[in-house]
Parts: structure tokens; C-alpha cells; sequence
């Protein structure tokens, strides 16, 4: 199965937290925010040109940048 990061998925999908490669500073906010291997995360829209992502985790919304949801590695479920 391919590795895929947040920053892939389409508005719609639903995949599952792998893993988070980021600088301790931004992995300690996303953890924080609900971001753990394992749980379910879903993209509800992309920005246009190169604006932020908003996703799902449980019933909280978060908007991230796509730097920041290229670390996030998932696979889709």
C-alpha cells in the first residue's frame, strides 16, 4: 500500500493516522489537537491556491496548513 500524507487527500475522504513526522514543536500542537496514530481523520475542504486544509478528528475541525499536513502520514480507509 502506498504512503500517503494528509496533504493528498481529496474533500470527502476518510483515512486513519499512521504516524507524524514533524519538529517536536508542531508534533506537540497536533498531538494536542487530537492528532494520535490510529484515529480517524476526515478532509472536509482544500482552499484554493495553496490555502490551508480543514479536516476532522471526532468532532473537532481544524484548519492546517499544507506543510504542516504533509507530515501527517495516513493510510485511507
Amino acid at each position: 500500500m502506498p504512503s500517503l500524507t494528509l496533504a493528498h487527500l481529496q474533500p470527502g475522504d476518510i483515512a486513519t493516522i499512521v504516524s507524524i513526522h514533524a519538529e517536536e514543536a508542531l508534533h506537540l500542537r497536533l498531538q494536542a489537537l487530537g492528532f494520535r496514530s490510529g484515529k480517524q481523520i476526515e478532509l472536509i475542504r482544500k482552499a484554493s491556491f495553496s490555502g490551508p486544509l480543514q479536516v476532522r478528528i471526532g468532532t473537532t475541525d481544524i484548519l492546517l496548513r499544507r506543510n504542516e499536513a504533509a507530515k501527517v502520514k495516513v493510510c485511507q480507509v
